[in-house]
């Protein structure tokens, strides 16, 4: 009689099977069992056949080599341990580790024997492995040696009739304060997608489409083999959490989840949304394939995690490390006794520097503009960041990040460098002509008398700084601009653009760079720093987070002249009440400047204008990405912000 089709191909696996315990996978098993010892009645050739053909998934192989139960039983308890612990390796080896030889491990009398072993599981997400000792009775059958099968062979505390299960226990995600230790965040409603593991019917589809329908914000899609993992390992009868979605953003994959079976679905509220700064605060979401590359372990498929600004940047802070408890429970999931368990870390609240105050006045000076704009608030003595606000800029934080010609605004680091290194004041004569060319360069405005320096720096002379370029060498104008912490590393604990200086070819190049040209580039918060250093004679370096900024990383504060500060403050005074920033006149005690640049960016014409002022221990600058009036902008801001701020902890 013909062999069925069916009998074949379990004969054609069996082979398979065997041929899977080679030399190279069971090398680290057998290393220490070459003693000599492998004729009968010796039991060490059955333990070493059991464990290798365990380790290395041959699992029928190894349930051939045990009495004491069907095969197939055995078969399958054994074929499940991976699977029920989500486990990305399992190693088996006799003996105990730094106690027993192979031989020794062996306890034979007669025709009984006890065999100890050691079993090593990598669970994947947590660290350290699981590890312990095991132990297998044998019997000699018809002259042969053979394992006796029971549940405790794979765990000693294992009972007939339970199985291994693995919980992991998120914590409540931290939050993020403002100064004052206030959240930031607000509670919106969300919905949990998850599954009761045991009640799937074909959880490899439902897993599948869950996959298939997640691809959000942009991300890649759940992994949907690590999903399936994931499930496999939970207890059966739990609900198991596999995604958070907020409302109203996500309803619309919400809606598609509920047509895909064996989805159950729980409302929950909890604190996602940011108050304010949401782009510096940042956004959480779904834990995607990319994502999870970015954050690594512990987290797995679908975890609320960090996807942009502090969520991001500080998550393992925020969100700490689960708990992860191995388990064993019957088929109800009753009865569970914890056989391992590797304690998470709790999450911490990350502080602040933002104050709610300036915050609220920043967001509404911006509030209405046609362009995107950005503004950023710090205080000069300390260097603390008070406000950092968005608007129209797609989610990116260009109040940190955006980079400008700064234009004239870029004076207050030409000026202090020409009265600090040019023997110059502010009522040294100078001229400011319509036209004047350097290097071959031509710089133009409106043509003014002869006056004191101060007084053509308040009128916005380009002629004047690109005359008065030849008083300085290149290396004393860069110097200037780092010792402002422009183009330096500060040490911030989130993205930022410190700015650029290139080092000019020329005398047209350098003379540009005196009025903000040239391939200068600046972000907001560069130029809030540089008003900051006018305001207070200092330049320090700008934190955001509070306890979390390591000083070792930060560059030192830049003591200026100060000469050269008190005449560039009164510079800057006069450029408000009778300059080109009469518009921010009557805020206060305001020093500052504004200019509108138009430059070339990628075959484009594109404009910036800015307002770059202090007033007080409160120092800001303001970049509107279009022709507008960016003193307005900080006329509005300054009407109702305080000199100060609430005063915040110190670091």
């Amino acid at each position: 009689m013909s062999m069925s089709n069916r009998a074949r191909r379990r004969a054609a696996a069996r082979v398979t099977r065997r041929r899977v315990i080679s030399a190279t996978a069971s090398a680290g098993l057998v290393a220490s069992l070459t003693t000599g010892c492998w004729a009968e009645p010796s039991a060490l050739p059955a333990v070493r056949d059991f464990l290798i053909a365990w380790q290395v998934g041959n699992y029928e192989a190894a349930a051939g080599r045990t009495v004491g139960a069907d095969r197939e039983a055995v078969e399958q308890a054994l074929g499940q341990v991976r699977a029920q612990l989500d486990a990305a390796s399992l190693r088996l080896a006799l003996g105990v580790p730094g106690q027993d030889t192979a031989t020794k491990a062996i306890d034979k009398k007669g025709d009984r024997a006890d065999a100890r072993f050691s079993v090593k599981v990598d669970l994947g997400e947590n660290g350290q492995p699981w590890t312990y000792t095991g132990l297998m009775r044998l019997e000699r059958v018809g002259g042969k040696w053979k394992v006796v099968w029971d549940p405790s062979i794979i765990n000693p505390r294992l009972e007939p009739g339970q199985r291994l299960a693995v919980r992991t226990e998120v914590p409540r995600r931290a939050l993020i304060t403002d100064a004052q230790g206030r959240s930031l965040l607000r509670d919106v409603q969300a919905v949990n997608v998850g599954v009761f593991p045991g009640r799937l019917q074909d959880p490899q589809r439902t897993l599948g489409q869950l996959a298939k329908v997640t691809k959000i914000d942009g991300g890649r899609r759940l992994d949907a083999e690590r999903l399936l993992g994931r499930v496999r390992s939970a207890p059966p009868h739990q609900f198991l959490p596999l995604l958070t979605l907020q409302q109203p953003a996500h309803n619309g994959v919400i809606q598609q989840l509920t047509r895909v079976p064996g989805l159950d679905f729980q409302q929950v509220k909890a604190p996602i949304a940011p108050t304010i700064a949401p782009e510096l605060i940042g956004t959480l979401g779904p834990a995607t394939s990319d994502r999870l590359q970015q954050v690594g372990a512990p987290y797995q498929p679908g975890d609320t995690i960090g996807v942009s600004g502090l969520q991001l940047l500080q998550q393992r802070r925020l969100a700490g490390t689960p708990t992860v408890r191995v388990v064993a429970q019957d088929p109800g999931g009753q009865n569970t006794e914890e056989l391992r368990a590797w304690e998470g870390q709790q999450p911490q609240d990350v502080r602040t520097t933002l104050a709610r105050n300036v915050q609220a006045n920043a967001d509404s000076a911006l509030a209405g503009l046609r362009h995107p704009a950005s503004l950023v608030a710090l205080r000069p003595s300390t260097g603390e960041v008070w406000a950092v606000a968005n608007h129209g800029t797609n989610g990116r934080n260009l109040a940190f990040e955006g980079a400008y010609p700064p234009g004239m605004t870029f004076g207050i680091v030409s000026a202090e460098a020409l009265l600090t290194h040019a023997g110059m004041d502010q009522d040294t004569r100078t001229t400011c002509p319509g036209k004047v060319t350097v290097g071959g360069q031509t710089f133009t405005n409106r043509a003014r008398p002869d006056a004191a320096f101060g007084t053509h720096f308040a009128l916005a002379c380009q002629t004047t700084l690109a005359q008065l370029s030849a008083k300085l060498d290149a290396k004393t104008l860069l110097g200037e601009a780092a010792r402002l912490g422009i183009g330096k590393s500060w040490g911030l604990s989130v993205p930022a653009f410190s700015g650029t200086v290139p080092v000019p070819t020329g005398d047209a190049q350098k003379a540009a760079i005196m009025v903000g040209q040239g391939g200068v580039q600046v972000s907001p918060l560069t130029m809030a720093l540089v008003a900051a250093a006018a305001q207070n004679g200092t330049w320090k370096p700008p934190y955001v987070l509070q306890n979390l900024t390591n000083p070792a990383e930060q560059p030192q504060a830049q003591n200026l002249q100060p000469e050269s500060i008190s005449d560039l403050k009164q510079m800057l005074r006069r450029t408000v009440t009778a300059g080109v920033a009469g518009e921010v006149n009557g805020r206060g005690d305001i020093a500052g400047i504004t200019d509108q640049v138009t430059y070339q960016e990628a075959g484009r014409t594109r404009t910036v204008s800015w307002f770059v002022g202090s007033r007080g221990d409160l120092a800001f600058a303001v970049a509107v990405e279009g022709a507008a009036s960016a003193a307005q902008v900080a006329a509005r801001f300054l009407t109702t912000s305080p000199t100060t701020a609430t005063r915040t902890p110190t670091r």
